[in-house]
């Protein structure tokens, strides 16, 4: 049986509460068909959207009461996030897999996972959450919150944030006990909550949200995967996105991803962080691989019929 970690994108879970509900549906289906299929699934989520949702609204709370309501730090707001979308996933997913006849459990695990407290990301804000503006917006809400900005893929602009390399799972041996119990396991939403280790023992919460997909690679390594799955927005990852010399790639090795993605063929803000988790992954161990496709076309993509396909 093949081990394999999926890593949601957001057009997997929704911008909102009611489009959340509705798209782990569609998720949930498609991800019941790799464990229909005989592969060993273990989820991990993105939660830009959701984690923005949550700060904004606790910093009107804040702002209304502050005396009642204190600031909220952005590692709650991702801890609240891994829940609550951990909780439409798993009762969607479980759903779908008893109307299979498929005796299957399923548990979500709150992930902390330790970032460097001197990654020069602190300085550098790049990851977006939270809903997209207009510029207007956007700027006004900078002033008036004191929040950075920045444009988004020309999507319009969202808010940004801090984005440190994950460096350690803290609950990887929790993880590994319910994959070993033969339970699907929903980890690392939203990259993990990030936490920086102080003294000994202590672990403090940061101000930041780190990429799901350098967490999922790092977590596919650790349980030993045979493969990545990254889904997205696109069927498969391409040269000169939107170009009239755009050309899609099938099965690359990691040499030729490196030397595209050094070329600088893929945007910072969107599919960089998947091509380089996807190469991480692959070079990581001899045989391991690393599919990006859309939702829909993962099973598929396992078969190798299509998306792209980074191997050492």
């Amino acid at each position: 049986m093949e081990r394999v970690v999926v890593a949601l994108g957001g057009n997997a879970l929704g911008s909102n509460l009611h489009e959340q509900m509705t798209a782990v549906k569609t998720t949930s289906k498609a991800i019941a068909d790799l464990i229909e299929a005989g592969y060993e699934v273990i989820l991990s989520h993105g939660n830009g959207p959701q984690a923005g949702m949550i700060r904004l609204a606790m910093d009107e709370l804040n702002q209304k009461a502050p005396d009642k309501y204190p600031v909220v730090p952005l590692s709650v707001c991702v801890a609240m996030s891994q829940s609550y979308i951990g909780y439409d996933l798993q009762n969607a997913l479980r759903e779908e897999l008893l109307s299979r006849n498929i005796i299957q459990p399923v548990a979500t695990v709150a992930t902390q996972v330790v970032v460097d407290p001197d990654d020069p990301a602190f300085n550098h804000p790049t990851k977006p959450i939270g809903r997209f503006m207009s510029q207007a917006e956007a700027e006004k809400l900078a002033t008036e919150k004191g929040i950075q900005v920045a444009e988004d893929a020309g999507r319009g602009y969202r808010q940004v944030v801090a984005s440190p390399k994950p460096k350690e799972i803290i609950e990887v041996d929790t993880i590994k006990a319910l994959i070993d119990a033969k339970q699907t396991v929903i980890a690392c939403g939203g990259g993990g909550i990030p936490v920086i280790k102080q003294g000994q023992h202590h672990l403090k919460g940061a101000e930041a949200v780190i990429d799901k997909d350098y967490c999922s690679a790092l977590l596919a390594d650790i349980v030993d995967a045979d493969l990545l799955v990254i889904l997205t927005a696109v069927e498969k990852v391409a040269l000169n996105f939107g170009k009239p010399d755009q050309k899609e790639l099938g099965m690359v090795s990691v040499a030729e991803m490196q030397q595209y993605a050094v070329a600088g063929h893929f945007a910072a803000g969107s599919m960089l962080p998947k091509v380089e988790a996807g190469i991480q992954f692959a070079a990581s161990k001899p045989g391991r691989k690393t599919l990006i496709t859309l939702l829909e076309k993962a099973k598929d993509g396992l078969a190798g019929k299509t998306g792209t396909i980074i191997q050492g």
